[in-house]
Formats: C-alpha cells, sequence, structure tokens
C-alpha cells in the first residue's frame, strides 16, 4: 500500500476518477495551449484576474461557511469569515498593491571595466502552468490563498482540494467554474487515483500542502519530469517558556492559537515547553483563558469539528494510550466527553508525558497539548535542535536578548516572538518550512518569486572587454596579468 493510499479517506470514494484525471489531462494541455500563446499577461490583466478573485470570494461568504459546516460537522462562522474568506481577500488586495513594483526588473550591478555599459536585470515572468494539491484544513485559504501569487505572477492553475473536504471542493469547483475560463484557474476533485496523476502532471510548477510522508511521494512523482516544486509541510511546532514568561496572556496566546481550527493547523503549537515550577500556573491559566472565552467549548459553537471519525479516533487513541501508562490529563472543560457524531472534541492538556508516546512522536493535529516541564533552557534547545526542523517555532519572554538568542541558536520554517502562528497570516511575510517541514516560499514577494521564473538578463553595451573570453587568449592574458597586478 502507498503512503497516499494509506492517508486517503476510506469513507469517500469519488464516484469516477476516470473522468476526472480526463478532464486534469484535457485541461493541462489546453492552459499549456494558452500560455504558448500568451506568454507574458499584461499588468492589466493580471489585476483582472485578483479583482474576479476577490469578487468570487466575497459573493460567496455564506456558502463557503455552509461548506465547511458541512465537512467539519461544526465550524464556527466567524472564524470561516475572518481566516477562509477575508484573509484570502486581504492577501489578494496586498499583492494588488505591490504588483506593479513587483513586476519591474530587478537591475543588478556590472563592471564597468570588464562590461562597459553593458546592463543587467533579473527579470520575473511566468512559469507556466501551475498546479496545487490543497489539504483538507483550511480548504479555501490554501486553494484560492496562494492562488493570488501564481495569478499574479502571469501563471495558469489547476487546483486538486483535498477528497476529506468534498462539500469545500465541489464548491471552490462552482466559485472557480464562475468566475474563471478554464484556460485560466480550473478545479479537478477526486480520490487518490486523481492525486497520484496530478503529482505525476508535468507542471511548471507544484504547491503541495499536507504531511511530510505524502510530501515525499508528491517529490518523487514531480522528480520524474524535474518538475519544481513547493512543499508546505509540519512537523511538532514547539512553544517556548521562557523563565517567568507563564502569565495569563502568554497563556492565551498558546491556548487560543491552539484552538483554532480545534488544533488542526501545521503551525498550531504542537507541544509547550514549560519551566518545572511554572506548569501549575500554565494549567490554572490555561483553565481561566478557556472558561472565560469559550465556556463549554466542545459543545457549543466556538469549536471546529475533527475532521473525520477516522482522525477522530487516532487523537482519541493517543489519549487513551496516555491512560495506559498513567499520564496526568487536564481536560480544560467540566465535561471531558466527545461528540461522535458532529466530531466535537474537548482540549486536554497532557503533563509531562514520557518522550515515546505517540503525542510526542506524531504531529497531533488536534485538541491536545502536551506540556513538557523543564529545568534547564539550554537543554530545551539541544533536544529541538536534535530532531526535525518545526515549521513553526514560538518563544515566550520579556528579556529580548533572551529570546532573540533562542532564535538564533534554532531553526525553523518560521518562528514568533511573545505570540504564535502569525508569521503563517501576514500577506507581506513569505511563508514555509525547512528540511522536514518543506521547501520554497508563497505569501508576498517572495511568493511572488517562487511562481516566476528569475530569468538574468544581460544587455551588451560599449566599451566592454568580453571579446577577452573569446580564443585566442592574449587579450585574455594581459586582463589576467593587469587584475593581478592591481592595475
Amino acid at each position: 500500500m502507498s503512503i497516499l493510499e494509506s492517508v486517503s479517506n476510506p469513507v469517500v470514494h469519488p464516484a469516477d476518477d476516470s473522468a476526472a484525471i480526463g478532464d486534469l489531462a484535457a485541461t493541462f494541455a489546453s492552459q499549456k495551449a494558452a500560455f504558448s500563446t500568451d506568454r507574458n499577461p499584461s499588468i492589466e490583466v493580471r489585476r483582472e484576474r485578483l479583482m474576479a478573485l476577490i469578487g468570487m470570494m466575497m459573493a460567496n461568504r455564506e456558502k463557503i461557511g455552509d461548506a465547511l459546516i458541512a465537512d467539519f460537522g461544526a465550524h464556527p462562522r466567524p472564524a470561516s469569515d475572518l481566516i477562509e474568506v477575508l484573509g484570502v481577500v486581504g492577501r489578494a488586495q496586498y499583492v494588488l498593491e505591490h504588483l506593479e513594483e513587483w513586476m519591474r526588473p530587478s537591475v543588478r550591478h556590472t563592471e564597468a571595466a570588464l562590461h562597459g555599459t553593458a546592463q543587467a536585470f533579473v527579470q520575473l515572468q511566468p512559469k507556466g502552468v501551475v498546479g496545487n494539491i490543497v489539504p483538507w484544513n483550511f480548504p479555501f485559504d490554501l486553494s484560492v490563498g496562494p492562488l493570488t501569487e501564481m495569478l499574479a505572477a502571469g501563471n495558469r492553475v489547476i487546483i486538486k482540494p483535498s477528497e476529506y473536504t468534498p462539500a469545500c471542493g465541489a464548491l471552490l469547483a462552482e466559485m472557480v467554474a464562475a468566475a474563471f475560463d478554464p484556460a485560466v484557474v480550473h478545479v479537478v476533485n477526486g480520490g487518490l487515483d486523481v492525486a497520484q496523476a496530478f503529482a505525476a502532471t508535468p507542471w511548471d510548477h507544484l504547491l503541495y500542502t499536507g504531511n511530510p510522508n505524502v510530501g515525499r511521494q508528491v517529490m518523487q512523482a514531480a522528480a520524474a519530469n524535474l518538475t519544481p516544486v513547493t512543499l508546505e509541510l509540519g512537523g511538532k511546532c514547539p512553544a517556548i517558556m521562557t523563565l517567568g514568561s507563564v502569565n495569563a496572556a502568554n497563556v492565551e496566546s498558546v491556548i487560543g492559537t491552539k484552538i483554532i481550527k480545534n488544533g488542526q493547523m501545521c503551525i498550531s503549537v504542537d507541544y509547550a515547553l514549560v519551566p518545572r515550577g511554572e506548569v501549575d500556573a500554565f494549567v490554572d491559566h490555561a483553565k481561566a483563558f478557556l472558561a472565560e472565552a469559550a465556556p463549554d467549548y466542545a459543545r457549543g459553537d466556538e469549536v471546529t469539528g475533527i475532521i473525520s471519525p477516522r482522525h477522530l479516533a487516532r487523537l482519541t487513541d493517543m489519549l487513551a494510550e496516555v491512560r495506559e501508562r498513567q499520564g496526568q490529563i487536564v481536560t480544560l472543560e467540566s465535561d471531558d466527553s466527545v461528540d461522535a457524531t458532529s466530531r466535537r472534541m474537548p482540549m486536554s492538556l497532557v503533563i509531562d508525558p514520557a518522550a515515546d508516546l505517540r503525542i510526542m512522536q506524531e504531529e497531533i493535529f488536534g485538541p491536545i497539548l502536551p506540556i513538557v516541564p523543564y529545568d534547564d533552557l539550554d537543554a530545551v534547545i539541544a533536544g529541538i535542535n536534535a530532531g526535525e526542523r518545526p515549521l513553526g517555532l514560538y518563544v515566550f519572554g520579556a528579556d529580548e536578548a533572551l529570546t532573540r538568542d533562542v532564535l538564533d541558536r534554532t531553526h525553523s520554517g518560521g518562528a514568533c516572538v511573545n505570540t504564535c502562528a502569525v508569521q503563517g497570516a501576514l500577506p507581506s511575510l513569505g511563508f514555509g518550512g525547512s528540511g522536514m517541514s518543506g521547501m520554497g516560499r508563497h505569501h508576498g514577494i517572495e511568493g511572488y518569486r517562487e511562481f516566476s521564473n528569475q530569468r538574468g538578463v544581460v544587455i551588451r553595451g560599449e566599451g566592454d572587454m568580453i571579446a577577452a573570453f573569446y580564443a585566442p587568449y592574449a587579450k585574455a592574458a594581459g586582463l589576467v596579468e593587469a587584475v593581478l597586478s592591481g592595475a
């Protein structure tokens, strides 16, 4: 069984993957042909496409909220609006504001003695036809969000939503079909066979967001075509509470971030490292925050349901393992029951977990937060560096020199000081991983460059020494001698 097959949703079986694969092939060919006749869309065309994207998102706000509830079982509408709609619109607006600046050639230095009056610059040109394999946790933010920079860069795009979110995938296909010519943007829904065909398509660039295991397979399939890839993966993102930093505001940042999508976020806090003498205070602040901010959190409208019964079973099995090992679990609500129908699950802290537990070995992706006591910050940093590089790293403390030292001595895709996950939400800040947490960047100018061919261009002028590189090399010998003698 392949890794892709092992993580495929056993409940969702698209009716006709063969038709979707045919649609993928036909649309890819159509977009390649269209790109061949328009390799560098004007700024006016790019702006029109971005405006169409914004209009598409705003016109479908209510439907997007409905689709998220249908797929997750429970999903707070304000979160849908804020993250999946307005977050994407804000990203597109930021791109529109800076597009003219980004499209300008970037001038490079030349050496007058050697190159005369030559000009050199980097020209950012569209790569061509770009594929985007989207995860289930943010079905619109991670499909239409990167589309902003892909379209701004002049590309044509095909999107593959997750089969775990069929309502969102169907709506996205409907939205895109109404807003764009399929030769510009198209959506292909389907299951495992479609995902494998998608990864094997000879894209001019491919973005995959998901877990590292599937990321390996996507990269392997892309390698057969030498397709450049951007991989946005995950990992165990730590929150490091430096000595004296456990207070109400900082714990609110950690727990507040953890309850976004009920922990189903790649840059969520996966575990918190807390000075041993401040663990009890952390637990007390966590309880107080949730009691005030979202009482009866897991039974109300503030919680996002776990995406599928299989994912819910995985999380409950993790907690069962902790109980079997006599570990300490603190549920941040009086009722720790799980609603299997809507897949609502309460937030739990696991205090001082054994290192070999699943919650310490796997990315949790749910409402479970291990609290790991520590006595020595240097040992904490050494432990983080001994593992795989996380997608995000968060450090808390009032001592700026200390928090800067922690950042300087660790490595991660992104980082925050005295907050969490904001690095993944700024339209201006390149977002991506490092090592096992991914490669490449999207968002902002980094995203625009990621989906562009950074073409180096030289325009020859007058008075240069370029002929010194041609045989016979008498001129070259004289030039070398002059350089070495300092003349």
